[in-house]
């Protein structure tokens, strides 16, 4: 889990604009971005939406294989010596970096930035993060199957981008209440669970995690959202 808090440190000449809003400052965007994609999965089940772990499995199984193999490799290297081990050594060599072309294979060709892979009473919902190079833009890609519909179970495809001044506060603190309306007023489905589950439900990590937002930091966060972009939407096809 990333920390909650993000510091941040003035720098001469960078200015970020919002609205009128100006910021000098330098910021750790990887940081807000994992912290954001930390919380998005917890506010997502919280709403009786079952996350799916088969991607982050099939990862972790590919990369044990490859360090069970240098493993043994290099035990019976160590007790039999070179001459007795060198035919086994070079195919395991060969299955370890066939193992290692398949782990980078999956990371960036299956999973591609995917966050939450899961279900909401069996309309299955994927969501993909990503962030453009030093731009402070929170960009979303949801596929989902909207129940709602005539033509149901058909795969919807929208993209959501907002800024991460909407829900980190000046001092670096991430606050859990404006990122969970923009997920449920931006996602159909999300705000279908939502009016279904009850509007103030609160997310685990904001208490466990990210710990109680003291009252400055609120005021913080208000002013925030309230100077920064409201984001954007766009929705692509049926697929």
């Amino acid at each position: 889990m990333s920390n909650s808090k993000i510091f941040v440190y003035s720098l001469p000449g960078s200015i970020f604009s919002y609205n009128s809003f100006i910021w000098r400052l330098r910021l750790t965007w990887l940081d807000l971005k994992n912290t954001t994609d930390d919380a998005l999965p917890s506010y997502l089940t919280s709403l009786k939406f079952s996350q799916s772990h088969f991607l982050t499995d099939i990862r972790l199984g590919l990369g044990y294989c490859a360090v069970i193999i240098a493993a043994v490799t290099f035990y019976f290297d160590w007790k039999l010596g070179w001459d007795k081990t060198k035919d086994f050594t070079v195919w395991a060599v060969v299955a370890y970096f066939i193992l290692n072309g398949a782990l980078t294979a999956w990371i960036w060709g299956a999973e591609k930035g995917k966050v939450f892979l899961g279900d909401l009473n069996g309309a299955q919902i994927t969501i993909a993060s990503s962030m453009k190079k030093h731009t402070p833009i929170y960009n979303l890609t949801v596929r989902y199957q909207d129940p709602r519909k005539s033509d149901a179970f058909d795969w919807e495809t929208i993209y959501i981008s907002s800024p991460f001044t909407r829900w980190f506060s000046t001092d670096g603190q991430f606050v859990a209440k404006p990122f969970q309306e923009w997920l449920a007023s931006e996602i159909p489905i999300v705000g279908s669970a939502v009016q279904a589950f009850g509007t103030d439900r609160e997310v685990p990590i904001s208490k466990q995690a990210l710990g109680q937002q003291d009252r400055d930091t609120k005021e913080k966060a208000s002013l925030l959202t309230e100077g920064s972009a409201t984001g954007s939407r766009s929705r692509k096809g049926k697929k």
